[in-house]
């Protein structure tokens, strides 16, 4: 395992979470760097069991040489497929770290991050998907753009950026962030790295279908997971934060959930915390990417 690939957040506070039965079947559903599975191995027994999800090949180099441990080359929409295809069909715990590794933000070619301007706008997490940034920017219609920015980045000028997007790519196609930079140039230099960064994330989302793929992971887990095993969810924006929060108290992601006569409503899960847990001021100064984590905790039913 690379020690520089990422530097796992809120690690102990996750895996003491996680891992109550030390001879228990375990999933890490974003495997990345190894850093959460190797401390969760490190508290299961011979009979424990981790399975790890990742579809980033760069993740794959970093498989852990373990007999209890399996690593699943997939995204983890595709959680209970690949766990009954093993023979699991129930788990003690899932933990998901989401969002983007260190080693993704600080490869140029993988184009996450906002530094690198020579760098193409690629933002696939699975490189064997054909859909790209660079792609969306230059074949999206001016309303779907509208859309990607307004929903997955909650920019409020998401119809003007989409507008400015369309003009500028008739003369000169959009390849880089040089060249995304260049259409928003007019943006005040102390407000530009939050509006990139609000930018980048809605390309990234839609690139990667993530929110969709949260959802599903979500719903599986109500069916995977046994009475009393725990579901951890680290978070880094508010759109998955919502979404964790609600499917955690009512096992919906939007409406009203049925009451009985009580006022009570049936949900898969019971959240453990009354606040969100975040990282302290220690671990933000070593590791500046905690600092928009979130991580919820609650038991399954």
């Amino acid at each position: 395992m690379s020690e520089r690939y990422h530097n796992p957040v809120l690690l102990k506070e996750s895996v003491e979470a996680l891992v109550d039965d030390p001879n228990g079947v375990y999933a890490d559903c974003t495997f990345g760097g190894g850093g959460h599975s190797v401390e969760i191995l490190k508290r299961l027994g011979e009979q424990g069991r981790l399975i790890g999800f990742d579809q980033d090949e760069d993740a794959w180099k970093n498989e852990l040489k373990d007999e209890r441990f399996t690593l699943v080359r997939q995204n983890f929409r595709f959680l209970k497929n690949n766990l009954r295809y093993l023979g699991y069909r129930k788990l003690n715990g899932v933990l998901a770290d989401l969002g983007v590794s260190s080693h993704q933000f600080d490869s140029p070619e993988r184009g996450f991050s906002i530094r690198f301007d020579d760098e193409r706008l690629d933002m696939r997490m699975n490189r064997a998907s054909k859909l790209t940034a660079e792609k969306i920017l230059n074949t999206y219609s001016e309303e779907k753009l509208a859309d990607v920015f307004y929903n997955y980045g909650e920019l409020r000028n998401a119809r003007r950026m989409a507008r400015e997007i369309v003009g500028s790519r008739k003369s000169e196609k959009i390849r880089t962030t040089a060249d995304l930079k260049k259409i928003f140039s007019y943006i005040p230099k102390n407000r530009e790295n939050k509006f990139l960064a609000q930018l980048f994330q809605s390309l990234r989302i839609e690139v990667n279908d993530e929110l969709a793929a949260l959802k599903e992971m979500l719903i599986q887990t109500g069916d995977l997971i046994e009475p009393g095993g725990k579901l951890v969810v680290i978070s880094y924006h508010s759109l998955e934060d919502r979404l964790v929060k609600r499917y955690m108290k009512t096992g919906m992601f939007e409406g009203e959930p049925e009451r009985d006569v009580y006022g009570n409503w049936e949900s898969p899960f019971k959240p453990l915390q009354s606040k969100v847990m975040v990282p302290d001021e220690i671990e933000i100064e070593t590791n500046p990417r905690a600092r928009s984590a979130k991580m919820r905790i609650a038991v399954k039913n």
